[in-house]
C-alpha cells in the first residue's frame, strides 16, 4: 500500500479491505507492506501499522511492476538499475552492433527496439537531474560509437573514434534524455524540470 501519509495508507487499506470482502480474496498481512512516500526526512520512521487485528510492516523501498520505489521519492537508484540492464543488453548484442555485415540502419533498429526499451522502461516517472542526463548520454554515446565505428581522419589518414557532435549529424533520432521528456509530456508529466 502506498500513500503520502500513514492516515492515507490506512484509509486506502480500509477501502481495499471492503472491496476484497465483496470479491472474495482476503488481505494477507504477512505479504502486504506499506510505504509512506515523502520528500521530507520524517518518511523513514519505521513502525508497524495496525488495522483491526492485522499488523502491516513499513518498508523504505519496494519493487512494483519492475520499478523500484523509495520512501524519499529518489529515482537515482532506479535509473542506475535501468542503465545496468541496458549495459547487459548492450553486451548481449555487441557482436551484432559491431559487425560489418549489418547495415547501420539495422543496427540502429536493434538499438532502438532492444536496448533503448529496456533503459526507458518506467521513464515517465523519472525526474532527471543533469547528472542523470549525463549518465544517459554517456551510455548512448557508447552504443552509438559501436554502431557507427571509427572514422578515417581525412588529414592524417589514421583511424579515430567519432566525436559526440558527429553523432548528432549521423543519428537523426532524439537523445535518450529528450525521449524521456517526450514520454513525460505524453503522460502529463512536467517537461525539462531539473532538481
Amino acid at each position: 500500500m502506498l500513500g503520502g501519509s500513514v492516515h492515507t495508507v490506512k484509509e486506502n487499506t480500509e477501502a481495499l479491505k471492503v472491496a476484497a470482502k465483496e470479491i472474495g480474496p482476503d488481505i494477507n498481512a504477512g505479504k502486504t507492506k506499506y510505504m509512506v512516500m515523502s520528500s521530507g526526512q520524517n518518511a523513514g520512521r519505521s513502525h508497524n501499522m495496525q488495522i483491526d487485528i492485522r499488523s502491516f510492516a513499513m518498508v523504505e523501498e519496494l519493487k512494483y511492476l519492475g520499478t523500484t520505489l523509495t520512501n524519499q521519492n529518489s529515482i537515482q537508484g532506479e535509473i542506475k538499475s535501468r542503465l545496468n540492464s541496458g549495459h547487459a543488453c548492450y553486451y548481449f548484442v555487441h557482436n551484432l552492433l559491431s559487425s560489418s555485415l549489418l547495415s547501420k540502419n539495422l543496427k540502429i533498429k536493434v538499438y532502438r527496439t532492444i536496448i533503448l526499451l529496456v533503459v526507458l522502461y518506467g521513464c515517465e516517472t523519472w525526474l532527471l537531474t543533469l547528472r542523470e542526463e549525463d549518465r544517459l548520454r554517456v551510455f548512448e554515446n557508447r552504443v552509438l560509437r559501436t554502431i557507427f565505428g571509427p572514422r578515417r581522419d581525412q588529414v592524417t589518414g589514421e583511424w579515430r573514434k567519432l566525436h559526440n557532435e558527429e553523432f548528432n549529424v549521423m543519428y537523426f533520432s532524439p537523445t535518450i534524455a529528450w525521449m524521456i521528456k517526450i514520454e513525460k509530456n505524453e503522460m502529463g508529466g512536467v517537461c525539462s524540470m531539473y532538481v
